[in-house]
């Protein structure tokens, strides 16, 4: 049994709850108690103790969309010329680097952004995968390295046609026996999903078979949605509609698949989302970057669209996706009053709910029941702290560095910023050497 007490318990969720002095008692995977440090410490005399010192307790973070792949771009020369478009990026830097990864790059590329997301309270990630001369058993390698460093994860493999007939199949295959491998043994810490790139890199006939594969298994989709104009172009020039309404018609979308970015689409196909109860991972920073434009968030959610929160691998820190989501829509709009209210459903309401339909069993909130997905932050308010103001004390008074204490599924990650049983340096090292590798094959 262990108590994470006497700090300043913001529970989240429906209950909305902030406690001083308040403590979280969990026992295995969750959590059994919330309530007054003083009375859990007298009831519960022998639970092992973790002191916040006044500092936030609170419910971990979720990132419906990762790229843990990525990794190895972090200061990368891909010897291509300056993008001038989206499909630059995709050619020059992506396409490149995802050929060469092996097993083990595979492998070590998780390891690293999984132990950032410890560092900087991320708790659960949705993985988008590719590695299309490494598939089979690429999404088995990552599942090691996320059990391994203790975050809770959903893996998918990017099925393309962008490499040829044989590799899209080796794709389908590589989803399918991941996400039968899970349905085979179900635990809370690892889940499956049917991953698809885009549109414009998948035929009909790919397409049809995902989906009959996908349809066998019960399992949603994880797919990029019209992120650039490219998509959105290719799609009509090539089928005579709209990327959504395309998907609609292979029976993509529903209520158990993602939708990422979602940038160039209609009031159309914000109807159809909709209607299928597909859910949406907006990714501001990813957005901006890559220069792609600005995703009608505030429409689809205004519309009852489900809108999750992610960050397509630019970072690992959710409080710094919301912070950025919350400027760019204000900046877009023009219009200082909006993101206000939008921003916190999205990353504390509308993500544990993807997470929730994915994994099972209540996330994003600390109460009886849920899973034990516990941060403590280093951050004293300097102004009254309640039920009706937290978001601002979290917009504009925490980031993901500030987080001390990580815990998920009831077992310490990471105390007082100290790594728990993770040898950091090791993994670092060599990371380094496969990366300077893959860069030596550029």
């Amino acid at each position: 049994m262990l108590l994470i007490g006497n700090g300043t318990v913001l529970t989240l969720g429906k209950s909305n709850q902030v406690i001083p002095k308040g403590g979280v008692l969990i026992q295995d995977t969750k959590i059994i108690e919330v309530g007054s440090t003083q009375d859990l410490q007298t009831r519960f005399p022998d639970a092992e103790f973790i002191d916040a010192r006044g500092k936030l307790i609170m419910p971990g973070m979720i990132n419906t969309h990762m790229h843990l792949y990525s990794t190895f771009a972090r200061g990368m020369d891909s010897k291509s010329k300056p993008p001038k478009s989206f499909g630059d990026i995709l050619e020059g830097l992506w396409w490149k680097l995802d050929k060469l990864l092996s097993i083990e790059d595979v492998y070590y590329s998780g390891l690293t952004p999984l132990i950032e997301c410890i560092k900087t309270g991320t708790t659960t990630i949705v993985d988008h995968h590719a590695s299309p001369m490494t598939i089979t058993g690429s999404l088995f390698a990552l599942s090691k390295a996320a059990k391994e460093i203790g975050v809770r994860a959903a893996f998918c493999y990017e099925v393309s046609d962008r490499d040829g007939e044989e590799i899209a199949n080796e794709g389908i295959r590589e989803n399918v026996d991941f996400i039968a491998a899970c349905q085979a043994n179900p635990e809370p810490m690892v889940a499956g999903m049917f991953g698809l790139h885009a549109s414009l890199t998948l035929s009909d006939k790919t397409l049809a078979a995902s989906s009959e594969a996908a349809k066998s298994l019960g399992a949603g989709f994880h797919v990029h949605v019209a992120e650039g104009k490219e998509d959105l172009e290719d799609c009509l020039d090539k089928y005579g509609m709209r990327v959504v309404e395309r998907l609609e018609k292979f029976d993509i979308l529903g209520p158990k698949t993602i939708a990422v970015h979602c940038v160039h689409i209609d009031d159309h196909e914000i109807d159809i989302l909709k209607k299928t109860q597909t859910q949406v991972v907006h990714n501001p920073e990813s957005n901006m970057g890559n220069a792609v434009g600005v995703t009608p968030v505030l429409k689809m959610l205004e519309k009852g669209v489900q809108v999750g929160l992610g960050t397509d691998g630019y970072t690992c820190d959710m409080f710094e996706s919301g912070k950025v989501a919350n400027i760019l829509h204000k900046h877009a709009a023009a219009d200082p009053s909006v993101a206000w209210g939008e921003v916190p459903q999205m990353l504390y309401g509308n993500n544990p709910e993807i997470a929730s339909k994915l994994f099972g069993g209540k996330f994003g909130e600390l109460v009886e029941g849920a899973w034990a997905d516990v941060i403590v932050v280093d951050y004293i308010p300097p102004t009254p702290l309640n039920a009706n103001n937290w978001t601002g004390h979290l917009l504009f008074g925490v980031s993901g560095r500030s987080v001390e204490t990580t815990v998920i599924n009831g077992r310490v990650r990471m105390l007082d910023r100290k790594l728990i049983d993770i040898d950091e340096v090791a993994i670092g090292e060599r990371s380094r050497e496969l990366a300077q590798g893959v860069w030596n094959r550029i």
